[in-house]
């Protein structure tokens, strides 16, 4: 069932005296036993899914309000029709319940609650402190890195372009420690003055160290200090007529000033806060957060609370700071457009989250005035390009279920593709797209498991089975949204699979469907031209000819970029995947072998493969590894022997 078909049942179970009696009977019945206490109540329907999560001061007293349906906006009364059981959880505190409110949202996902979508994890800027010599990284996920952190930014784009500023005026190393140990002389980053060459003993600890010191001042804010030193040093060397020098400082300072230049708004009063404006029109709401750190503008991004069409602004823009800062970290300031339901209860509860104190601000005059309205436009001119784009994307979903022959409207299209390099490294991708456009919180990628699929070539057999790789995908896609959601109710199937591939591929794709009992889903494969030009594209379907459209079909134009988005996923996953494996080292694994002794290994055989290769007297001959180490080296790569 679509959300077409879901949002009619319940206008009919709406309509239905009998049914929205049922709901408030079933809500009227637990009031017997409900406390006066805060907590957290779960509205749930048939077959215990989620339909409502919400938090209250007084179980009881909130509980109550919907028992009389009239009083609740048409939404929360499609809700109690169909609310079949209820469970409560007891807090000590409202804030408290806000907190777990906001966790049980995020996690359940309800289908009346204000959810926010497409809640990616940030990426940090992390300046390590678990070697010697630091490094500067992209970082993203769990702070489980000793090391400084620096961030969110909204963006990998604003991380990059933060490492380049860094690389230039700090000279600062980036490359994996394996890297750094393995080599003997500076890299390309050393010749270009991107990188001080710490891994050749070009710039002694302390001089490194002091250079890692001065770009964590410019992180925390404190650019014009350094910018002060640099000038004064670079006088010094020009008096000096050391001019090479001095053309160095001089470039470390127009680095700075570079990206300082970007401001375009004067961020540097207000230290670390993020900016939250709102606009809302035609049923939807765009949500712009700012993130501000040490007076710089990190990046800002869009957001789209779903199910938000008949909720007040002040009831959106709650949902939206409780669910957005439950997984975290809030700065000291919030700086918000419009005011909220519960500002001080809000308030408390991020607080008691972060572990200091944080105010919410809504700002009357001023710089942070014109910061918020800065932010309240970039949403509305945000919403104003997703109308648009929501309407061109249902145009093409349209003219794409005509090509197909499927009856109604597409809602949801999956791609898939695959990549590898000769069988290694092999990934499956699957994308997602809506009438909203691409769903990239629905995308998902396989690591290609079956040892079968990479049959051996002394067999004489390619390396790396296309279609076992697309088999292991489709299955294992499918086989979990069978056990998952069997009924088809919780918005996850596809009304149409698209397949990079020609004959072979949609063959493999209906004998998997047939194998599970998938019924009901189209399924294409979109096969390049002969000359693998676009344009030429055909598209394969079931018990019909091959299909091909026109070069100026706009029809044809949405299929390319489906595909060319899964292909795009798929190859960039593939990419990470194999970078992070040419990071790993066969030292690595080795036990009592640390950085010290890894460095002198390969400094002295040149690589890891020449270390497993050498013998018991040539590795007893490396400075720092004894004849008890070099035995048990010499039985890890040779445990045969």
């Amino acid at each position: 069932m679509d959300d077409n078909d879901s949002q009619i049942a319940s206008l009919e179970a709406l309509e239905a005296p009998s049914a929205a009696a049922v709901g408030v009977e079933v809500i009227r019945a637990h009031l017997r036993t409900l406390p006066g206490s805060p907590g957290v109540y779960r509205m749930l329907g048939e077959g215990g899914d989620a339909l409502y999560v919400g938090k209250a001061k007084n179980l009881k007293k909130r509980v109550a309000n919907y028992t009389v349906p009239q009083r609740q906006s048409m939404r929360i009364r499609r809700m109690i029709a169909q609310v079949r059981s209820m469970e409560f959880v007891t807090t000590h505190t409202e804030a408290e319940a806000l907190l777990l409110e906001a966790n049980l949202i995020k996690r359940l996902t309800p289908r009346y609650n204000i959810l926010l979508r497409d809640d990616k994890t940030f990426p940090y800027i992390l300046v390590t402190s678990d070697h010697a010599y630091p490094r500067v990284v992209k970082y993203r996920g769990a702070r489980t890195r000793q090391g400084e952190y620096f961030g969110p930014f909204a963006s990998v784009g604003a991380v990059n372009e933060s490492l380049a500023v860094l690389q230039r005026a700090f000279l600062l190393r980036t490359c994996a420690d394996t890297v750094f140990e393995s080599r003997t002389r500076p890299c390309l980053l050393y010749q270009i003055k991107r990188c001080s060459g710490p891994c050749a003993d070009v710039v002694s600890a302390a001089d490194y160290n002091e250079l890692v010191d001065q770009a964590r001042a410019f992180l925390t804010g404190r650019s014009q200090d350094i910018q002060r030193d640099l000038a004064v040093r670079m006088q010094a060397a020009s008096d000096a007529m050391d001019y090479e020098k001095a053309a160095g400082f001089r470039d470390r300072i127009r680095a700075m000033t570079t990206i300082q230049s970007r401001q375009d708004i004067n961020m540097a009063a207000i230290g670390d806060a993020d900016l939250i404006g709102m606009h809302t029109a035609g049923g939807q709401a765009c949500i712009q957060v700012f993130f501000v750190r040490s007076g710089q503008n990190y990046g800002n991004r869009a957001y789209f609370p779903a199910q938000a069409a008949d909720a007040e602004p002040a009831q959106i823009l709650e949902a939206f700071i409780g669910q957005f800062y439950a997984d975290k970290q809030p700065p000291k300031l919030l700086l918000l457009s419009h005011p909220v339901a519960e500002k001080v209860l809000l308030a408390e509860a991020l607080s008691e989250r972060a572990g200091y104190k944080v105010t919410l601000e809504i700002p009357q005059r001023g710089d942070k005035k014109n910061l918020v309205q800065l932010a309240a436009t970039n949403a509305e001119a945000a919403l104003g390009r997703r109308f648009v784009e929501s309407v061109s994307q249902r145009r093409h979903l349209d003219g794409l279920a005509q090509v197909m022959g499927i009856d109604g409207q597409i809602e949801r299209v999956e791609v898939y593709d695959n990549s590898h390099i000769q069988g290694t490294n092999a990934v499956g991708g699957m994308i997602v797209a809506g009438p909203d456009g691409f769903m990239k919180n629905a995308y998902r990628k396989f690591n290609i498991k079956s040892q079968a699929t990479f049959p051996s070539a002394e067999r004489g057999a390619p390396m790396g089975d296309d279609y076992a790789m697309m088999r292991e995908v489709l299955t294992r896609r499918f086989a979990r949204a069978l056990g998952e959601d069997p009924d088809r109710t919780g918005g996850q199937w596809p009304d149409l699979v698209l397949i990079d591939g020609g004959l072979g591929q949609l063959g493999i794709a209906l004998e998997v469907f047939a194998e599970l009992g998938v019924r009901d889903v189209c399924v294409c494969a979109v096969a390049k031209g002969p000359n693998r030009d676009a344009g030429e594209e055909r598209l394969f379907l079931p018990g019909r000819e091959p299909i091909r459209l026109d070069p100026q079909d706009p029809v044809l134009y949405f299929v390319q970029r489906l595909r060319d988005e899964a292909h795009r996923f798929a190859i960039g996953t593939h990419r990470a995947k194999r970078a992070k494996s040419m990071e790993k080292s066969p030292l690595d694994e080795i036990p009592n072998v640390g950085g010290a002794r890894k460095k002198a290994l390969l400094h002295h055989f040149g690589s890891a493969r020449a270390v497993g290769q050498a013998g018991l007297t040539d590795l007893e001959a490396v400075e720092g590894i004894s004849k008890g180490l070099a035995r048990r080296i010499y039985d890890w790569f040779h445990p045969e022997g």
